[in-house]
């Protein structure tokens, strides 16, 4: 019986452990360092971009607030969801806010761009606010079934006048904050109520947390307008804080309504 000239099994097998343990190793530092690679891949600007829009994106109360100091202090409601898009990738965002009893009746209406910080910036996202030319045809935008909103085209093309610009940067590890950021130095023109010029400082928290502190001055730098003892803090909304009995607040929210706004962030722009 002829048995040929082939190598000893035994040899064979152990060169192809050899083979296969050096496969997979191989296939483990590829892994892995593919894997590094995506751990420590830099945020851009515009990761930061859609992260803001995110959290501006949602229902928000300042109920919490209103609750611990009602005399300067409103409970108002904020709602806001994404339009459109811009060519560039922008993100526009309806926003509008109103007294939480009357969420039909919003006081201030504005599209929101969102977009990444210029190059030449020190920041990270940058955030406009536009007048709509037709706000009546926006009430309650982000209530209504998405058939019954005016088309991302109609948005972009009902884009008004620039009101502000908030450029945002991350905050330092350990703080409150996600991005902080406010108006260029001198604000903004506004001649409402006495006012010369305003400023607006925004704030993104974690768990879409959102400060906003509206402030204005007269031409000698008294604040006439805005909250004076910090910016308003709008927290989303949850089932049990819209279910939560109020009627310990109702009395006082009743004579806020009927009030001078002097406390409030509801003045026009």
């Amino acid at each position: 019986m002829c048995t040929g000239s082939g190598s000893d099994p035994e040899s064979s097998s152990n060169g192809w452990s050899r083979a296969r343990g050096v496969v997979v190793k191989t296939l483990v530092l590829i892994g892995g360092a593919i894997l590094l690679k995506r751990l420590t891949k830099s945020t851009t600007r515009r990761d930061h971009a859609r992260a803001v829009s995110r959290s501006l994106t949602g229902e928000k109360f300042t109920r919490e607030q209103a609750s611990r100091d009602p005399e300067n202090y409103f409970n108002i409601r904020m709602m806001s969801c994404p339009a459109a898009e811009m060519v560039d990738g922008s993100q526009v965002l309806y926003l509008e806010q109103a007294f939480w009893r009357t969420p039909q009746k919003p006081f201030r209406q504005r599209l929101y761009m969102v977009k990444p910080c210029p190059k030449e910036l020190k920041c990270d996202v940058e955030v406009s606010s536009y007048a709509i030319r037709d706000a009546e045809e926006y009430r309650n935008f982000c209530d209504r079934p998405k058939d019954q909103r005016p088309l991302p085209e109609e948005v972009i093309g009902d884009i008004g006048e620039h009101l502000t610009t908030i450029h945002l940067s991350c905050c330092d590890r350990g703080r409150r904050c996600l991005y902080e950021g406010s108006t260029s130095p001198g604000g903004f023109p506004n001649s409402w109520n006495g006012a010369s010029y305003c400023t607006s400082d925004l704030a993104v928290l974690k768990n879409n947390e959102i400060h906003l502190w509206d402030r204005c001055f007269d031409e000698n730098q008294n604040q006439v307008w805005g909250p004076k003892q910090g910016p308003y803090e709008f927290k989303p909304a949850t089932y049990s804080s819209i279910n939560e009995s109020l009627s310990s607040l109702n009395i006082l929210y009743q004579s806020s309504i009927d009030r001078p706004i002097q406390g409030s962030l509801i003045l026009q722009d």
